[in-house]
């Protein structure tokens, strides 16, 4: 890491973009193998800002995702929360039909809910359900807050509408053997088990 900052900053006097870039990228790999998602997201942040691709922002905001998950530092997790929401927001600016950039920037509010408005993750989802009430990665979203809650049979509901849509979604059928199992449906649970279990060899 120290060698590699030393070259970022010969790098930056150079002013060569696509190499600070490169420079950043492997930072933002180095932190994250050290455990330091925050500092990560730092670097990420850094490389979507000069890129300003929806795809750097969205694996800016994910970085940031996981330094929430991790940290508990109130100042850590502050800025995390502020830098994830940015980049997701952002990612969403720039491609505003990847709904997978929603979906993250409704589970950061979900996972890390604001004090003053504790359920505008939940809000957020049920909004996006009503415009794509058939898109299964929001009913799959929607069925784990669910099961989370031990709503199993609210999950169950979503899970089968989403197994209608795609009935190869190997998420879908893990969690109806989730859901299934905590049910009792035995038959149920065996038959999406094992089709979980041969879709994950």
């Amino acid at each position: 890491v120290i060698a590699l900052e030393r070259q970022l900053g010969l790098l930056e006097e150079d002013s060569d973009t696509l190499a600070i870039i490169d420079a950043y990228k492997q930072l933002a790999g180095e932190w994250y193998k050290l455990g330091k998602p925050a500092i990560s997201g730092a670097y990420a942040l850094k490389i979507a800002q000069m890129e300003n691709q929806e795809e750097s922002w969205s694996i800016a905001g994910t970085t940031f995702s996981l330094c929430l998950q991790r940290e508990t530092e109130d100042k850590v997790v502050a800025y995390c929360m502020e830098k994830a929401v940015e980049a997701f927001e952002t990612a969403i600016s720039l491609n505003p039909d990847n709904l997978s950039n929603r979906i993250n920037l409704v589970l950061t509010y979900t996972e890390n809910p604001p004090k003053d408005n504790p359920m505008k993750g939940i809000t957020m989802l049920l909004d996006l359900n009503e415009r794509y009430p058939e898109e299964p990665l929001i009913l799959n979203t929607l069925a784990s807050l669910a099961i989370k809650t031990s709503q199993y049979e609210r999950a169950l509901v979503r899970l089968s509408r989403s197994y209608e849509l795609d009935p190869k979604n190997n998420k879908t059928i893990c969690m109806l053997a989730v859901v299934n199992e905590q049910l009792g449906n035995k038959v149920e649970f065996e038959r999406f088990n094992q089709m979980c279990n041969e879709m994950n060899k």
